[in-house]
């Protein structure tokens, strides 16, 4: 008996790939209709194993469900799942809403929405007419239709009347139709977020042909925007006046001052404004919208100070990267995870980040690198006041901007200035503000390292030389060399678990907006 999983979507990267793995757990093969998606959403799904099936140009949920009714009896199904990739159903409802026609009980079966008052979620609906009189109903659109039905439906209506439509379809066919109590889950949380005053903060720099875009993408649940023009030279300005939204604030530089210093004022400015949480959303709208309410809820729910985008951590979510951006990107990554302490994060040039007001009034935000390394720099700071650092696990989004970084150049300041501010981390964490001994191992390390090395250059252009070594110099230098490693090991376990002090109470060190 083979069952078949059939996903009709449309811009569901935040969702879809917990989605498939769930799914496959209870079906035998997984379809999924991609509506014209201009994320991450048909990659991603394809590398988790689905079957992707490309359709139209956002032609609506109707014409994607009849797409994947026809795709799926190619497979020639015992049943059909038909389950959204929107976060409102729960994979793990499958197994309810698949037996009474595996049990051959019924030949669809539908799940219906109900609230905890409404119905004992242990019991079932006898059918569809004899339910309606008792219990909140609304066609969700998450069933399961045996084989038998699957050549009855017309497809005739429009997507807010075509679950109704496929119900009275097999009504009047004369097949069986039972119901199944579900719970919607609200993945987005609307209750909390609309319990905190939340900012984003857009920096802008030649962005005339995307801001408006990005503006226009953010949520109504953000009460202030902050759109920062650092003396773009473009038609940057003229495209942000055009602006029609009350809860924009402009803030505009005469000279350009860098993407670190644009931040931090419209930081400043949500400070001023009493922002609760604060976020980065770039001017190139590669940051999707729908990603947002997975970096506040940590800070919301008080499980982080700060959270940021990771899109290496997921093989299915990197495949968007370009080779030269990966590799540069995991480079950066391990130097920032000494420079900052925070062993546990990656991707740190992510820059799609919130953070809680308490941790911006903190950190000092004058101080901030206003270079490119910005968010490096900021969590170098962040560690040393000891806040809480969580990564939310998200796909690689690049669309028209391309990026205008010179990586070598970029590599070699970042990189001087992580080591500068490692060292101003170990002054104040270890010795300014509490005193840990990995200072001294660090210190020591620093010296030996080097001196070890330096001694083992002379002492082989020495015996290049033909010139008389000592045979104890090649063991004393040895000697140098394994106590300067085994002091930089040491330092760093010890700033190890220093930092999981810190994160005790983030709870995961990665989110992934699990829908269970």
């Amino acid at each position: 008996m083979t069952v078949v999983a059939a996903i009709p979507a449309y811009n569901a990267e935040v969702y879809i790939k917990n989605i498939i793995k769930r799914t496959k757990l209870y079906v035998d093969h997984v379809v999924l209709v991609d509506d014209g998606s201009s994320d991450a959403t048909a990659c991603i799904a394809k590398n988790m194993g689905a079957q992707v099936i490309r359709h139209g140009d956002n032609l609506g949920k109707a014409a994607a469900l009849a797409t994947a009714f026809e795709e799926v009896k190619k497979l020639n199904p015992s049943v059909l799942v038909t389950i959204y990739a929107n976060g409102f159903h729960n994979p793990d409802d499958i197994p309810a809403i698949l037996n009474p026609v595996l049990s051959e009980d019924a030949d669809v079966v539908n799940g219906a929405y109900v609230t905890s008052s409404d119905i004992d979620l242990d019991s079932t609906f006898e059918d569809v007419g004899a339910a309606s009189e008792y219990h909140l109903m609304k066609y969700s659109g998450f069933r399961a239709y045996s084989s038998k039905t699957l050549d009855v439906f017309k497809f005739t209506k429009a997507d807010d009347a075509i679950e109704a439509e496929l119900i009275d379809d097999a009504i009047k066919s004369g097949f069986k139709v039972h119901e199944v109590p579900i719970k919607i889950i609200d993945p987005v949380k609307r209750e909390l977020l609309a319990s905190k005053r939340i900012g984003v903060v857009v920096p802008a720099y030649n962005e005339e042909k995307l801001v408006k875009t990005t503006v226009e993408g953010i949520p109504q649940y953000v009460d202030r925007i902050y759109v920062i023009n650092d003396a773009s030279t473009d038609n940057t300005a003229k495209v942000i006046e055009t602006l029609n939204d009350p809860r924009v604030f402009v803030i505009t530089h005469e000279t350009n001052k860098g993407v670190g210093a644009t931040i931090v004022n419209g930081y400043k400015q949500a400070l001023k404004e009493e922002m609760d949480v604060v976020a980065v959303m770039a001017g190139d709208n590669q940051m999707n919208p729908a990603q947002l309410p997975k970096l506040l809820m940590p800070i919301i729910e008080g499980r982080a100070d700060y959270t940021k985008g990771n899109r290496l951590f997921s093989t299915e979510f990197r495949e968007d990267m370009s080779g030269l951006r990966l590799l540069g990107n995991s480079m950066l990554t391990f130097i920032t995870k000494i420079g900052s302490g925070y062993w546990n994060i990656m991707d740190p040039q992510n820059g799609y980040t919130a953070i809680s007001k308490e941790a911006l009034a903190e950190i000092g935000l004058d101080e901030i690198y206003t270079y490119y390394g910005y968010c490096n720099h900021m969590l170098v700071r962040l560690n040393t006041f000891g806040f809480r650092t969580l990564d939310v696990v998200m796909p690689a989004r690049y669309g028209q901007e391309k990026s205008t970084i010179k990586y070598g150049p970029y590599m070699s300041k970042v990189s001087i200035m992580l080591f500068k501010k490692f060292l101003w981390r170990l002054k104040m964490k270890y010795m300014i503000l509490s005193f840990h001994p990995l200072v001294l191992f660090y210190i020591l390390s620093m010296v030996l390292l080097p001196a070890g090395v330096l001694f083992g250059m002379a002492i082989l252009i020495a015996m290049l030389m033909q010139w008389s070594v000592s045979t104890n110099l090649p063991l004393l230098d040895a000697l140098i060399l394994v106590s300067g490693t085994q002091f930089l090991l040491f330092a760093m376990l010890f700033d190890m678990q220093e930092s999981d002090k810190d994160m005790r109470g983030a709870g995961s060190r990665f989110a992934e907006g699990e829908t269970k």
